[in-house]
């Protein structure tokens, strides 16, 4: 016996059933275990932070990152799959100085940087506690005993060796450029951090800015124009960096006009006069902007007034400017554009890579006015402010001077700190840098060689990033993350790379390391050792690594690289490259890239074979989840809800991986809905008629009694070919959405088609074959399930297989994946089958369209516009059809016109017509009578809560007519509603269940009585 199953169900109560059984029987371990010495498949587990709670968002990552793994193990591959946490840099520190209500770096170093870092050490694991049981809840096997750390000692250790690694090969160096600088976080951001920054819509400044020509330069054609003042026009929409303003550049081969504007001459680019609203204005003049080279203009500020610094920069670095050397000259530069702006672009070398680079070409000035919390300094307009609250002052003292010529606002994308949220500003400052430019093309050719899905990911929005691929800045001026391993020389300023914790050991006049071992700041900027080139003392650079390093890094440092004498083996025995990876969208230029440049950096090869990108998740009306918009989904209340199957399912299934998708609640509530509950009573259906009939499976032998028998188990070896050929391409959501429509067919055709033969067949070999056949069909879907709804998956199949001993898996998840077996696939059958269903349901329609009930009998029904071949098929299929359109017999017809309107209802789908005939004789009015009181005989035994196999008798109190068919039909009644007798009245008796309807205009009272 089967245990009984209700058509009631709790999906979230059963799950929390299975998770015990799986914690008894110790699935996960076993699963893997059982495929040890097998193939490897490797996951790499993209490390979360825990400082934070989960969100639907990592769900979404967790559902496709188990679907894979718990696939490959059930096709034979040993996949063990470690956890993994990030626990270093900026998101640790932030929560951090949040809690201790600092401001500024400048509270921690008060603070203290051990007292800090302990701090941050402390709340790393804040809520694990949350992660590890959204984990379980959500079926997503992964080994958290075992997990990397990424502030472990081992993990920075091979951290430093990859550093070293780099280093030896020319690919370190510190570099002064122009990077992107959180003000408030005071680091520089690297470039993939800067890209999931961007906000659009950001409102920022519009102001023209007149810069006046110094007149003794003006010669050739602009020697017409020395009669008043002559001011060349930039745009900007960072007035804060005008007072670092150093030269000018324009195109030299662009056309340049010269307005008279009265008192005065401007100059901007013909191209850009319509933009600018000045193409009415008077133009005295045209000039090429090769013309404007060599011209030196009055500078807005004076910095030797305002106390800032003043460096002029060349190829080999900068030195210290005098009052009176200075000048302000107009360059010529291939990025000025005629898109926006004036063609003539302002130029500060402190605050932009190209303004840097011009800087070093043309030597020009460097003022940097800025301080690293975003202040400005010195004397000038808004000293002391914020530079963004410096702006407006900025300006309205340059209008107090005249040198404004239009201040507007603009909307635009700007980036932000993708931490903090705080506006990045460019700054020239020293960093740390990979030198990824130089393995451009590695990094370019390796990526051809993954696997991307979805494929366009490949060569656009990660291709385009390595094409357009700049030196990768690793370096953080913070405190909790891996030190970088340089110590410099105090005297002679030699630097020295520490490829690991023996290497460093091994320096003469090393300190010593503290006790206990811990290679964080500040302890380790207290080792020192002696410079081998001059005798003084080596001390270690104060800065940290990037967090995304450690996470590029996890595929070496999880295994303690090289240093494990295990570790040594992960090229050879399948740990390395990784199978699979998954993250989202965002990672193309975080976790996915820092990978795949460390990987090819060091070891010349891609880092993952296969990686699928998940697109973002939004709310349902579209918009991103956030706090203050008060619309972020908690998983655990929509999984105690629906179920967390309900919850995988629909995110596998309602759109392509990488699409950008809506969460909604109630959709989530649709699958429970529509598929699950649909699999659910089919396996419900099955449970309670094989209890009755007493059914144990692989007990007799068969054979297949039905063309639906043949046909589904067609269906579903196609179905498992299709499935097995979509997980091997990485595709989850196709191979999902097959599962969806093979359910439908089993439930909406085979089980409706098949419901008598297991009630009331005439033959015990066709039932045999009805059963066999639904329950080949339930236990390999529980197989083909498991990957993706694993809670219901196990319950099928603990039911169906594992309580009744059929097979030697205690567990569906430690079964192989069911492999198509091909000579059973009859695409002729297949073809017809679905023929068959679509005749159908274009009979459904021409019925619904005449407004004649489904249970009233018709006489025929005509097929039109089909093939010979088509018509062969369906004629083998002739008593289904006319079954399912309750019609007496089914006719084909090659003409469709021929059919006549009074006598036929007549619907079109494509080629396929098909004719209901309308007509209604007497005894087809009887019989459709008989249908309505035998259907609400079925309803009032299920009113009265009625087994199945329960027989009753009916009773009926009715008129003439209705009693005349009562009589004429009373065989067919008693059989269909399992009656022993029917009586005529309705005796007063509460063991009766009755009630009084009105059919066809006939007014009849039926009761029902369960018999003994």
């Amino acid at each position: 016996m089967f245990l009984p199953v209700s058509s009631r169900v709790s999906f979230p109560e059963i799950e929390e059933k299975i998770l015990k059984l799986w914690t008894a029987r110790d699935i996960f371990k076993r699963s893997v275990e059982n495929r040890s010495g097998r193939k490897r498949f490797t996951l790499y587990e993209g490390p979360p932070t825990a400082n934070g709670r989960p969100g639907i968002h990592h769900v979404l990552s967790r559902v496709f990152k188990d679907v894979m793994p718990r696939y490959k193990t059930m096709k034979g591959y040993y996949a063990p799959r470690i956890g993994g946490w990030d626990t270093h840099g900026l998101p640790v520190e932030l929560e951090v100085e949040k809690a201790l209500g600092f401001k500024s770096k400048t509270d921690i170093e008060r603070f203290g940087i051990a007292e800090f870092n302990k701090k941050c050490r402390e709340s790393v694991f804040k809520y694990v506690e949350d992660w590890n049981r959204l984990t379980e809840r959500v079926g997503y096997w992964v080994d958290l005993e075992h997990a990397y750390i990424t502030m472990n000692n081992e993990y920075i250790e091979t951290g430093w060796w990859v550093v070293k690694q780099l280093w030896d090969k020319g690919l370190v160096y510190q570099g002064h450029k122009v990077t992107p600088h959180c003000p408030r976080c005071g680091t520089s951001l690297s470039s993939h951090e800067v890209a999931l920054g961007y906000e659009e819509n950001t409102e920022d400044p519009s102001v023209y800015v007149k810069f006046k020509i110094e007149p003794a330069g003006m010669a050739g054609p602009l020697a017409a124009f020395t009669d008043k003042p002559f001011s060349l026009l930039a745009w900007t929409t960072t007035p804060w960096t005008l007072p670092a303003n150093t030269a000018l550049a324009v195109c030299g081969t662009a056309e340049y006009a010269v307005l008279d504007m009265g008192e005065e001459y401007l100059v901007l680019a013909t191209e850009r006069l319509e933009a600018n609203g000045l193409h009415n204005a008077h133009q005295a003049g045209r000039v090429s902007g090769c013309h404007l080279v060599g011209l030196q203009y009055q500078p807005l500020f004076d910095p030797f007034d305002s106390g800032v610094p003043v460096y002029r920069l060349s190829p080999t670095g900068m030195t210290a400017a005098e009052p009176g050397e200075i000048f302000y000259p107009v360059i010529a530069t291939d990025y000025v554009s005629m898109e926006d702006g004036t063609g003539i672009v302002h130029t500060a070398p402190a605050y932009g890579e190209v303004d840097y680079e011009s800087g070093v070409k043309h030597g020009l000035y460097f003022i940097h006015h800025v301080d690293l919390q975003g202040k400005i300094t010195g004397s000038y307009p808004g000293a002391g402010k914020f530079v963004k609250a410096a702006d407006p002052l900025i300006t309205r003292a340059l209008k107090d001077r005249h040198l404004i010529q239009k201040d507007e606002k603009i909307h635009h994308t700007y980036p932000f700190c993708w931490r903090c949220a705080t506006p990045l500003l460019y700054f020239a400052k020293q960093s740390w840098y990979i030198r990824t430019t130089a393995r451009k093309a590695d990094l370019i050719e390796n990526n051809e060689r993954i696997n991307w899905y979805p494929e366009h990911i490949k060569r656009g929005r990660f291709g385009d990033w390595l094409q357009n691929n700049v030196d990768w800045a690793f370096s953080r001026e913070r405190y909790w993350g891996t030190p970088v391993p340089v110590w410099r020389c105090d005297t002679c300023q030699a630097s020295d790379c520490i490829g690991g914790v023996d290497e460093l050991r091994s320096k003469p006049g090393f300190t010593g390391f503290p006790e206990p071992l811990d290679l964080h700041r500040p302890f380790v900027d207290e080792i020192a050792y002696d410079c081998q080139k001059c005798g003084g003392r080596m001390r270690r650079v104060t800065d940290v690594i990037d967090c995304w390093f450690d996470s590029g890094a996890m595929p070496v440092a999880q295994q303690h690289y090289p240093f494990d004498p295990d570790s040594r083996s992960i090229f050879e025995d399948g740990r390395f490259p990784a199978d699979f990876i998954c993250e989202g969208i965002d990672q193309t230029r975080g976790w996915f890239y820092s990978l795949h440049a460390l990987s090819t950096l060091l070891f010349g090869q891609p880092c993952f074979k296969n990686v699928i990108s998940l697109g973002l998740i939004l709310d349902e009306k579209g918009e991103k989840m956030s706090k203050t918009r008060g619309n972020v989904v908690l998983p655990e209340t929509v999984i105690n809800k629906h179920g967390a199957d309900a919850v995988r399912w629909y995110l596998l299934t309602a759109s392509p991986a990488g699409n950008t998708r809506r969460f909604s609640e109630k959709l989530v509530g649709e699958v429970t809905r529509s598929f699950m509950s649909t699999l659910w009573n089919t396996y419900s259906f099955f449970v309670l008629y094989a209890n009755i009939d007493n059914f144990r499976p692989g007990t007799q032998k068969h054979d297949l009694a039905s063309e639906l028998d043949r046909w589904i188990l067609s269906e579903l070896n196609q179905l498992i070919a299709e499935v097995t050929a979509d997980l091997d391409a990485y595709d989850p959501v196709a191979a999902g959405r097959a599962i969806e429509a093979f359910v439908d067919y089993l439930s909406n055709w085979y089980v409706r088609r098949s419901r008598r033969r297991f009630w009331k067949s005439e033959s015990d070999a066709d039932k045999l074959s009805a059963y066999n056949t639904l329950y080949e069909c339930l236990v390999k879907l529980s197989k083909l399930i498991a990957p993706f709804m694993p809670f219901l998956a196990e319950e099928i199949y603990q039911n169906l297989v594992a309580g009744n001993g059929t097979e030697k898996d205690d567990s569906v998840h430690l079964c192989d994946y069911p492999e198509a077996e091909m000579t059973s696939i009859d695409n002729v059958l297949s073809g017809s089958m679905r023929l068959a269903m679509k005749a159908s349901s274009v009979g459904r329609a021409a019925r619904a369209q005449a407004a004649i009930k489904v249970r009233q009998p018709l006489a025929d029904a005509v097929i039109a516009g089909l093939s010979q071949t088509e018509r062969s098929g369906l004629e083998k299929l002739a008593d289904a059809i006319a079954e399912e359109l309750n019609v007496k017999c089914l006719k084909f017809t090659s003409d469709a016109d021929s059919l006549s309107a009074d006598e036929y209802s007549t619907v079109s789908d494509g080629p396929v017509t098909v004719g209901i005939n309308k007509r209604l004789t007497p005894e087809l009015v009887d019989e459709g009578l008989v249908r309505e009181i035998t259907h609400r005989i079925q309803g009032l035994r299920k009113t009265a809560g009625f087994d199945i196999a329960d027989t009753i008798s009916t009773f009926f109190e009715t008129d003439s007519v209705t009693e005349r068919v009562m009589e004429a039909w009373g065989e067919y009644v008693a059989k269909e509603t399992l009656s022993r007798d029917l009586v005529n009245g309705v005796p007063d008796d509460p063991g009766i269940t009755a009630e009084t309807f009105k059919l066809e205009g006939h007014a009849i009272k039926l009761g029902v009585k369960k018999t003994t």
